[in-house]
Order: structure tokens, then C-alpha cells, then sequence
């Protein structure tokens, strides 16, 4: 088989965030419209990801967040979207490159998408932050499956399909 030298694999999730780019911009402009809500996964530790030490250290893999009925600030970018939740009572605003996503869910039409967050060189590499003042932007070091040999829980987004 030939090599891709076009990556139409690149091509196809960079035009696939844009979808959830422009969904976003048209709630942060007008609201939820509805009975829509999202779950947004997103690695925590990819770059130009931005959120508190707390929520760090709790979620120090992977968070999915859940934009339905309480959440404030939203502003989205060319680049990634910002949103102020609430954690155990405390205002957090998050800062998540679209590059970062990965998985997108509306259980309200059963809409999906999943994306490819892109990899350290080298699956077992460590993670190196790229400034003092920003330990939690770096790349991911292991892919998805590895939490589970961790001890930790993966959801998939099929499991939020209503049946």
C-alpha cells in the first residue's frame, strides 16, 4: 500500500474539530438550545491545557466535563475554548485546546466524535514540562487504554447512549 503523504487521517480530525468548535461558538453566543449538553473528554496534561493545581491532582490523566446546566464564561478561539464549572462548590475556569479533546458527546441526539490526541515521541517517555510556571502543559505519556492497567476507571462515550 502506498504512504499517505497528504495524512487525510490529520486532515479528517482537524475538520472534525471544527465541528465541535463551531457548536461551541454558537452556545457561547446563544446558549444551549433545547435539551442539548455535552460531555467533553480531554487529556489534562496536553499542551496549552490550563487549569487549577487542585483539579490537577485529581484528574491527572484524563477529565471529562459535562456543559449542561451550569457553566459561565464560556469563550471559544480559533485555537481552544475556555469555561468557568463548579467543583465541589468552587469556580474553576479551564482552558482546553480543541487538540486536547478527546471525545465529544451529545446524548441528546446521540451525536459522538472521538479524536486522536497526539502522542510524546516514544509511548513510555516522561513528562516534561514546558515551563516553571506551567507543570500540567505537556503532553500526554501513555494512550488511552493505559489508565485501565492503573487502576483507573475509562468510560467510553458509548456508554452514555441511551439504549
Amino acid at each position: 500500500m502506498a504512504e499517505d503523504l497528504i495524512r487525510y487521517d490529520i486532515l479528517a480530525q482537524e475538520a472534525l474539530r471544527g465541528v465541535v468548535r463551531k457548536v461551541l461558538s454558537e452556545v457561547a453566543r446563544t446558549g444551549l438550545p433545547g435539551d442539548h449538553h455535552f460531555f467533553i473528554s480531554f487529556v489534562t496534561k496536553a499542551p496549552g491545557v490550563r487549569m487549577s493545581q487542585r483539579l490537577l491532582e485529581q484528574y491527572d490523566k484524563e477529565m471529562t466535563i459535562v456543559l449542561q446546566n451550569q457553566f459561565g464564561a464560556l469563550r471559544v478561539s480559533e485555537t481552544g475554548f475556555e469555561v468557568e464549572l463548579s467543583f465541589d462548590g468552587r469556580p474553576e475556569l479551564l482552558a482546553i485546546p480543541f487538540s486536547a479533546i478527546k471525545g465529544f458527546f451529545d446524548p441528546s441526539v446521540q451525536f459522538g466524535l472521538q479524536f486522536d490526541v497526539e502522542r510524546v515521541a516514544g509511548e513510555d517517555a516522561e513528562i516534561e514540562p514546558e515551563t516553571a510556571d506551567e507543570p500540567h502543559a505537556a503532553a500526554p505519556a501513555k494512550p488511552a487504554a493505559a489508565p485501565e492497567a492503573q487502576g483507573e476507571k475509562v468510560v467510553s462515550l458509548d456508554s452514555f447512549r441511551k439504549k
